[in-house]
């Protein structure tokens, strides 16, 4: 097996947890990072099933001294990293004329420095490794618009950071992209429709089968899906792809 250890952030639940599991078919060791530990046992039971072994690390990554627990665990466990996928990081979506300075920094802190952190501090190992890393950004990126405009804007910082880093992987041998997800049915896109909808005279099924003809897109996307990109672009098939950004999302986006 040429990569044996991944690190997934964000894998207690949606793309997060779809992409750990996935990944287990890769790589012999997967390291599982969030807050919720319940969350990430249920998991790793999975991962295990699919013949990996794991190691659960249940810290918040917004919190600066948590990326050095996470890569200390993890080289004190399997004394490497060939690969870290950095999924962790839910943004709140509040209008832009309603955000307080605290949400903005709030919605900063996971997703953006919390993966700019643990970058930075497992690269090393990802440079003895000659290892991958992919950030997840979103399609709110290209689109910002006010009603999200943190999600916006965090996603787009995503991208720009991603690329920086890949800039430094080049000299360096990692291997780092980043991927800009659609409309994709997660637990918790659920529960925000599940607010959303009726304050808008809907069900949640109503709201679940409007918004495709509305994105004009076919259908949600699914975890699955995108831990699929995921896991090709941590394998050997992808190494030459570095610096890209990679959009998967039904064809919302209609711009080149």
């Amino acid at each position: 097996m040429p990569k044996s250890v991944a690190v997934v952030t964000g894998a207690s639940q949606g793309i997060g947890r779809s992409t750990a599991i996935r990944l287990a078919r890769d790589f012999a060791s997967l390291v599982l990072v969030a807050r919720n530990r319940s969350h990430l046992e249920d998991t790793a039971s999975q991962v295990r099933a699919a013949g990996a072994e794991t190691l659960i690390i249940d810290l918040d990554l917004s919190e600066p001294s948590a990326a050095h627990g996470v890569v200390e665990q993890t080289l004190g466990a399997f004394g490497r990293i060939d690969a870290l996928v950095n999924i962790a990081g839910a943004v709140p979506q509040i209008d832009l004329f309603e955000m307080t300075d605290q949400q903005w920094d709030t919605g900063m802190a996971l997703k953006f420095h919390g993966a700019r952190r643990l970058t930075i501090e497992a690269w090393p190992a990802l440079t003895e490794a000659k290892g991958s890393v992919v950030l997840m950004s979103g399609n709110s990126a290209i689109f910002p618009k006010a009603p999200y405009a943190a999600v916006g804007t965090i996603n787009a910082a995503i991208a720009a950071l991603a690329k920086a880093f890949s800039d430094r992987g080049i000299a360096d041998g990692v291997q780092v992209n980043s991927v800009m997800p659609g409309a994709v049915m997660t637990g918790r896109r659920r529960s925000y429709l599940e607010h959303w909808a009726p304050a808008h005279g809907m069900t949640v099924e109503q709201a679940i089968a409007a918004f495709p003809g509305e994105a004009d897109i076919e259908r949600y996307g699914t975890p699955e899906e995108i831990a699929e990109l995921m896991a090709f672009l941590v394998s050997p098939a992808a190494r030459w792809m570095t610096g890209s950004v990679l959009r998967m999302d039904g064809g919302e986006v209609k711009s080149v």
